[in-house]
Parts: structure tokens; C-alpha cells; sequence
């Protein structure tokens, strides 16, 4: 499994919505309300042989309320 950390940017009033959707969902490890220019942070691991940007277009951002998004990749836990 690949861990990820993407970062949401709701449309006002709409943060909740989301997050409700994506606990729904059981996609993600961990999922916080966060400070600064996005709304959400959520840790996922995606599947080795998955495509990273597709898992997260088809489990993430065809929530409703979603503005933008920003991926990090993780490449060793120390």
C-alpha cells in the first residue's frame, strides 16, 4: 500500500458535507479539519497497483462541495 496525504479545499459552508461523504466512503486512515488555505487533510493508502491520481479522481473528487485539491506523496516512514 501507497500512503498519500491530499489536502481538500471546500466551497464555503460545504466542509462538513465533505467530510460526512468521505467517512461514508471508508477510504480514508486518518481525516482532520485543518487551518490555512485547505479545509481537510486525510491519509489514504492506495493499493500498489493502483494508479494514484485515478483512485483519488474516482474516490475523492467527485464529491459534491470539493474546490481543489493537493496530493503529496510519501515515499519512506522513518
Amino acid at each position: 500500500m501507497k500512503c498519500v496525504f491530499v489536502q481538500i479545499r471546500c466551497h464555503p459552508g460545504k466542509t462538513y458535507d465533505v467530510a460526512e461523504v468521505i467517512y461514508e466512503r471508508e477510504i480514508v486512515s486518518e481525516l482532520y479539519s485543518t487551518s490555512g488555505d485547505f479545509d481537510l487533510l486525510m491519509k489514504i493508502y492506495v493499493p500498489e497497483d493502483e494508479d494514484i491520481g485515478k483512485f483519488i479522481n474516482d474516490h475523492i473528487l467527485d464529491i459534491p462541495g470539493i474546490s481543489r485539491s493537493l496530493t503529496t506523496l510519501t515515499f519512506k516512514a522513518f
